[in-house]
């Protein structure tokens, strides 16, 4: 049930990170979901870092922007039409 919801959470974290930062992408669905995961853990990590204990929608703000680093990272990577 955990990676279900991961799986839920990382959609959402990355397609909201694409709605920000919209642009034509190579990967499709599966590559939004892989990165609104990794972006969740980086804004995860940040927290901890940062030692933000608000929760909620603070993480979920940062877990957008690292989604948002991440995807910027794979269009200069790996696209085809980078930026």
């Amino acid at each position: 049930m955990q990676i279900l919801s991961l799986a839920i959470l990382g959609l959402i974290t990355g397609v909201a990170a694409k709605l920000l930062m919209p642009g034509r992408d190579s990967g499709g669905f599966f590559i939004t979901i892989l990165l609104g995961i990794a972006g969740s853990l980086v804004g995860g990590f940040a927290t901890q870092v940062l030692e933000i204990t608000d929760g909620g929608f603070t993480n979920f703000g940062l877990g957008v922007i690292g989604a948002m680093l991440l995807l910027g990272l794979y269009r200069l990577l790996w696209a085809d039409d980078s930026f």
